[in-house]
């Protein structure tokens, strides 16, 4: 497998892929990187154009691990040099690499995903070999997918430690709007609301840097996300400004904020006890096993081992 991109993420993939015992080598646009990479044992280049002619030539699984703003150069690159490898991502969005990916012409071979995790962090020297333990990886079940792309993909997925969650393109990006994307806006807001109170850092403690440990992250990553996701992203940001101003209102007419505390409260509760079943039944490949799959994966559904495909069982 060919990994583009050996920071956090694609880095991290690089390690527990070695681990798990599989071929592979990458790229990295800096010096500092790929020679990170080196010194530490693993086969990365900073020739872009040698690496895909590589992944052509042994048919490798390509691995999109760049910012969203690089990927349609990236894309236009691999369109030259690798059209026919199967390809997947690991970006925060899928519907804008869904589009980027039709443009260049490599939807046939292309499965979307997203392992869903991270840290404040960029770099070579900020992955590691475990990050993905136990973490959702979202793998696209989107129409055109193919089965044989799907279950590499997956595969890849679970050697790296992640448990699988299928999902289609849309409703990923809506639910990433919710759980990643806005949740940094709430921290960016609540660190500049904290800035501008003179004690407040001084008196800071736990509840601040768990709500702003994302504020951390560095900011063109941050707007590279968002921005991606603007037409997700804005409804959930138009929500959480109407609850808030609800809260607001209520604060300042009748000193309540007890309608959100006890909904937000009672959203908690669920999500922590919120059903993680093994989907283990579906056969790739078989009649309606996209929408077999994204209707499991959107009721909690998670895949911890490699599922039946419809080759195998002929």
């Amino acid at each position: 497998m060919c990994v583009l991109g050996l920071g956090l993420i694609g880095g991290s993939i690089m390690r527990a892929a070695a681990g798990a015992g599989r071929e592979v080598f990458g790229y990295n646009r800096s010096v500092e990187g790929a020679r990170g990479a080196r010194s530490d044992g693993f086969d990365a280049s900073t020739d872009l154009n040698e690496t895909l002619a590589r992944a052509a030539v042994s048919d490798a699984l390509i691995v999109l691990a760049v910012p969203m703003p690089a990927l349609p150069n990236m894309l236009a690159h691999i369109g030259e040099s690798a059209p026919d490898c199967p390809l997947t991502d690991v970006t925060s969005v899928k519907q804008a690499v869904l589009d980027e990916v039709v443009a260049a012409g490599l939807l046939p071979r292309f499965v979307g995903g997203h392992p869903m995790t991270g840290t404040a962090h960029s770099g070579w020297t900020a992955g590691h070999g475990g990050l993905f333990n136990r973490a959702p990886w979202v793998v696209s079940v989107d129409d055109h997918v193919d089965p044989h792309v799907w279950s590499m993909v997956t595969e890849l997925a679970l050697d790296c430690g992640a448990v699988v969650v299928p999902a289609k393109s849309d409703e990923h990006d809506a639910a990433a709007a919710a759980i990643s994307h806005l949740p940094h806006l709430l921290a960016e807001a609540l660190a500049i609301t904290a800035a501008e109170v003179p004690l407040a850092f001084a008196l800071a403690a736990g509840s601040f840097r768990d709500a702003t440990r994302v504020a951390g992250t560095a900011p063109d990553l941050v707007r590279a996300m968002c921005e991606a996701n603007t037409s997700q992203l804005t409804p959930a940001t138009d929500r959480i400004i109407e609850l808030l101003g609800r809260a607001r209102e209520s604060l300042a007419h009748n000193g309540s904020v007890a309608d959100l505390v006890d909904e937000g409260h009672a959203a908690r509760t669920r999500y922590e006890s919120f059903p993680r079943s093994d989907i283990v039944t579906v056969v790739v490949g078989a009649d309606g096993w996209r929408q077999q799959l994204a209707a499991a994966g959107r009721a909690g559904g998670v895949i911890r081992s490699a599922l039946p495909t419809l080759d195998s069982q002929r």
